[in-house]
């Protein structure tokens, strides 16, 4: 690969200046003025020999260890700490962690991964061949990481560093805590292994959390050991692979704790949770009688507890939903709801025939991960933000049209109007309940959503379930303060199970991460593969193509008013795109074009979905006097490389009949 001019001039500075400040011409005249002493009748010192003095005084391994040029720039989370999606750390860092130790950390090296059996029958890929990979990212208190991409083998060589910080808010004045006061830390670090084939479509291999405590007890506070992930959903209980994981202390505690310390304190951590699950789970019990004791017909509505996580655990579908602030990562309610609407909708996988539906609701570090989840997923993080956001907002549950079970958000305002926001597309609906008691022939409001029946609502402190004589929504009315429409669960009991802190069992709420990808960039990039794309389909049709760069530009306004429409609602500036056209396109001409929306960057599934549209392909394959051809791509980044990417066609030309 070569380097332009400028480039090359720049790579020789930075390298000259990092060899200055190390110091390395000093260093070359003590190994020469060594040699000279210890062998001084051995004459002229050739090259070699001098390479290898070098490399025995371990300069030259010093050199290219700390010459590193990072492509990657750190990321925000939502908190506004640095979250580096792509962590690594040389020696020279843990170095100066030991000597210099101005916070507490927890090294976790990943040395490597082995038994991924379904990979077994893999060939190993050849340098440069596309490939599906794995990545490895984690969560610890308030923290992510990932790992780069490697691929998919029996054994994948996953080399990593991770640096996690034991205490982020100084909570302790910046006081180095003793081995006990670890101890009382109970945050697992979260391993999520994502596989990504060569279409760029993503699959949850494994969701761990580990306890790293038992570094607590360890020699030099540093152990290594194996960890065995499991697979997910219906195959939670298979072996997915094994990873080796080594664990250090920086700076290690004066004292450390016995083994038996550490295993009886996680044997109370786990007494007391179960004790609160198995309370719960008593009163749950004696409140659904009671439900059903109300009307028989309640045997029936979709009213769900509990539901079961990727790992097939159960828990209350209320721990599901946290307050979730997203810092200045999103501007408003509606920019979440756009950004949630922007993760993929995909049904659990279901392992044989049959038209059931998988049971598995996910955590939320995995639903980003993975980047698409079902509907539930959606919902409980679309719920999150509203609640991050000031709002009064609830998951509901129950149906669409011919009695498809569905979930999505509910909102109540100050002045108890009521609006359904639909997790999937963002698409907001106000509800309007009919008064079944008024007069036959009195106006009565149309239903505006999609949503036929509900079950039961729920947020991080509220479950109740619908116990009104019909559990249609265009019946329905959502005065939770009346005990007979709505059944209420104690708001303590759910504070048990799913408060702050309440469970050590509950996974720890993940921060947003901002964009890492170039929003102009990988527009560009996007639309030079469009017009390649085009180029070539003309040309196998005998026709040629010759584009307008000033009709390509005008198309951005129209694609960015399509993306605040979509946020926010409100359409603007068509009346200046439709001027600036008229102006574009002589007299005697005809103008056609043909937006449409994707959310993902891959240009040839994008073009083959564009020439199934009738109305698109007669643009592409335009024919006439004058033709000129416009594309127009504009990609707009939300977090976690959330991608809502518009693409428009148009052309103009001059008709001959």
């Amino acid at each position: 690969m070569s380097l332009p001019p400028e480039k090359t001039s720049e790579l020789k500075q930075i390298i000259q200046s990092h060899l200055k400040k190390i110091n390395i011409h000093g260093k070359i005249q003590e190994v020469l003025a060594e040699t000279a002493r210890v062998d001084p009748g051995s004459g002229r010192l050739s090259e070699e020999d001098f390479r290898r003095a070098l490399q025995r005084r371990g300069i030259i391994d010093d050199v290219m260890k700390d010459l590193r040029f990072s492509q990657e720039k750190a990321t925000k989370t939502a908190s506004g700490f640095p979250s580096k999606p792509f962590s690594h750390y040389g020696d020279k860092e843990m170095t100066e962690l030991r000597q210099n130790p101005s916070r507490q950390y927890l090294h976790l090296q990943v040395l490597g991964g082995k038994a991924f059996l379904e990979h077994l029958q893999e060939p190993e890929p050849l340098p440069g061949q596309v490939s599906s990979t794995f990545t490895l990212y984690l969560h610890f208190r308030d923290q992510r990481f990932g790992s780069k991409p490697v691929p998919c083998t029996c054994e994948p060589d996953m080399r990593e560093n991770f640096l996690l910080e034991l205490c982020r808010d100084n909570a302790d004045g910046g006081k180095v805590m003793d081995a006990a006061s670890m101890l009382s830390i109970c945050d697992p670090i979260h391993f999520v292994l994502i596989k990504t084939d060569i279409s760029g479509e993503t699959t949850l291999v494994s969701s761990y959390f580990l306890d790293w405590r038992t570094v607590l007890s360890s020699t030099n506070s540093k152990t290594c050991f194996a960890v065995e992930l499991m697979g997910v959903g219906s195959e939670c209980k298979v072996p997915a692979g094994v990873l080796t994981v080594n664990l250090e202390l920086y700076p290690p505690p004066a004292v450390n704790l016995s083994a038996d310390v550490i295993s009886t304190q996680q044997s109370l951590e786990r007494t007391r949770t179960a004790e609160k699950d198995r309370l719960f789970l008593v009163y749950a019990k004696q409140w659904w009688r009671e439900f059903l004791e109300i009307r028989a017909s309640h045997q029936s509505k979709l009213v769900k507890i509990f539901a079961q996580d990727e790992n097939g655990v159960n828990r209350p579908v209320c721990s599901y939903v946290r307050v979730l602030r997203a810092g200045r990562l999103l501007e408003s309610s509606r920019h979440a709801a756009r950004f949630v609407s922007l993760l993929a909708h995909e049904r659990a996988p279901m392992l044989g025939g049959g038209t059931g539906k998988q049971e598995q609701w996910c955590t939320l570090m995995a639903f980003l991960c993975r980047g698409k989840g079902d509907c539930e997923d959606h919902a409980t993080l679309l719920c999150s933000l509203l609640l991050g956001f000031g709002l009064d907002a609830y998951v509901c549950m129950g149906t669409k049209a011919k009695g498809v079970p569905h979930t999505w958000v509910m909102t109540r305002g100050t002045d108890g109007t009521i609006t359904f926001w639909e997790s999937l597309t963002a698409h907001r609906y106000l509800h309007r309940p009919v008064d079944p008691d008024a007069p036959p022939l009195s106006p009565q409001p149309k239903p505006s959503s999609p949503y036929r029946t509900v079950g039961c609502v729920f947020n991080h402190q509220t479950f109740m379930a619908n116990c009104q004589p019909s559990d249609s929504v265009e019946l329905c009315v959502f005065d939770f303060q009346n005990p007979s429409r709505w059944k209420a669960m104690s708001e303590e009991a759910l504070r048990s199970v799913c408060g702050p802190g309440s469970c050590t069992s509950l996974p720890p709420l993940p921060p947003l991460c901002a964009p890492s990808l170039d929003p102009s960039a990988a527009s560009n990039q996007l639309e030079m593969e469009m017009r390649y794309l085009v180029y070539e389909h003309r040309k196998d049709l005998d026709l040629g193509t010759v584009w307008d760069d000033h009709l390509c530009y005008l198309l951005s306004s129209a694609l960015s008013a399509y993306e605040m429409e979509r946020c926010t609602g409100v359409s603007c500036g068509n009346e200046e795109f439709q001027d600036a056209v008229r102006r574009a396109v002589p007299d005697g001409q005809t103008f056609k074009g043909f937006p449409i929306h994707f959310l993902h960057r891959n240009a040839r599934r994008a073009f083959a979905t564009c020439l199934r549209s009738p109305f698109c392909e007669e643009i592409i394959c335009c024919r006439g006097d004058s033709v000129r051809l416009a594309v127009r791509v504009w990609v707009f980044v939300y977090p976690e490389n959330a991608c809502a990417v518009w693409l428009m066609f148009a052309c103009k030309y001059r008709s001959v009949l």
